[in-house]
């Protein structure tokens, strides 16, 4: 079977499709084309359905309802996550009268400093040109992901406010849910358990072979030291990323329960495998 895969151009992800996209890790199931795309451009083509398997934010699940979420492959922050840059120290009142850099409207950083501060003013923007932007006063502040939260000070930039930090204690220590991936419902149910195997099974594979999977991941290093990529893989790629289980799970269920309470997201039905 021919599925088209959506993944994005981010060393953490091409570190967990490793195995499966240089054909090291195959499956008698599955033939894969990958589509690379940012986030937020992946966000946007699965509310059009156009693939079949895609990286999404969680928050975009609310938005997806063909899409289910599977088991492997997720993105969850343990204690760290998302965080806010400024070359000022604001408060969050502060913050809140300013105009701050997003990395998109769908992004799981959105919806997380929407619970974090409340509604606030915004423009979107490419995340890798967020600091920038920061550095440069064309905005007050800056929500940075990726391996943005860790080259930011090279900028002369200012932690404000931890995003990751703040959910860890507010949830009684549940990791930050930021990105997963999705299958299609069009696929029945022990097909989108074969894939997640399938995926499950990359991931093991680069976890084994680290050296040879960052490898590969530097081909999506975006010009940063390997030492830099190796802490940021380091970071997202852990057992939860193998199986989501039962702390993954609450985290997103979490995370919807309280963004449909405070009225950031639609009621809908989570579908996870």
């Amino acid at each position: 079977m021919e599925i088209t895969l959506g993944h994005t151009p981010d060393a953490d992800d091409a570190f967990m499709f490793y195995g499966m996209l240089t054909g090291k890790v195959t499956s008698p199931h599955f033939k894969v084309n990958h589509v690379v795309e940012d986030i937020e451009t992946l966000n946007k083509r699965a509310l059009k359905h156009e693939l079949d398997v895609t990286a999404v934010s969680v928050h975009a699940c609310a938005y997806i309802p063909n899409y289910t979420i599977l088991r492997s492959g997720g993105s969850f922050g343990k204690g760290y996550g998302p965080i806010v840059i400024s070359k000022r120290n604001l408060s969050i009142d502060e913050l809140k009268k300013t105009k701050i850099a997003i990395p998109g409207k769908m992004t799981s950083a959105f919806l997380l400093l929407q619970l974090m501060i409340g509604k606030f003013d915004y423009v979107e923007m490419k995340f890798s040109d967020i600091t920038g932007a920061v550095e440069k006063g064309e905005v007050d502040a800056g929500l940075v992901i990726h391996e943005t939260q860790i080259t930011y000070d090279k900028k002369n930039l200012s932690k404000i406010l931890d995003v990751g930090s703040w959910w860890r204690d507010s949830t009684g220590g549940l990791p930050v849910p930021l990105g997963i991936n999705v299958m299609s419902n069009h696929f029945e149910t022990e097909t989108r358990k074969k894939f997640d195997e399938f995926f499950r099974e990359s991931i093991v594979y680069g976890m084994a072979r680290v050296n040879e999977a960052l490898d590969y991941a530097m081909t999506y290093s975006r010009d940063q030291p390997r030492d830099l990529i190796e802490k940021f893989v380091r970071m997202y790629v852990n057992d939860i990323t193998i199986e989501m289980g039962i702390l993954g799970e609450s985290a997103i269920r979490d995370l919807f329960k309280f963004g449909i309470e405070k009225g950031l997201v639609p009621e809908f039905d989570l579908r996870i495998a």
